[in-house]
């Protein structure tokens, strides 16, 4: 069970970390999706804050599996709120199913550290 929990949280962590870096730094492209989503700048940052701690939380529960399930859980739960964003905005299905995927994938590591 070790391999996949591996994976997955590595996964996981490069993703966010390619997402949290434009949203801290205020990367002009990063700006214009949020806009287009209707997310403030404020709340952008944050989310980039907390997908930085989710990562954090991703690898030491490598460690403390519990921490890997709570940084796991809070990374579904920003994904359903991508989902919502991205359904207000009337974006295409596709758009929404990005985050929807890493909602799932995230939702089975939290499951795999579970059963380990």
């Amino acid at each position: 069970m070790r391999i996949p929990i591996l994976v997955l949280t590595l996964i996981l962590a490069l993703v966010f970390l390619a997402t949290a870096v434009p949203k801290l730094t205020g990367q002009a492209a990063m700006r214009e999706r949020m806009d287009h989503l209707g997310v403030s700048p404020g709340l952008t940052r944050l989310l980039g804050v907390l997908e930085i701690a989710a990562i954090a939380g991703l690898l030491l529960g490598l460690l403390w599996p519990p921490l890997g399930i709570a940084a796991a859980i809070g990374l579904a739960l920003q994904m359903v709120g991508a989902v919502v964003y991205h359904a207000r905005a009337k974006d295409p299905v596709g758009v929404s199913a990005v985050p929807a995927v890493f909602a799932v994938i995230a939702v089975v590591l939290a499951y795999l550290h579970l059963q380990g």
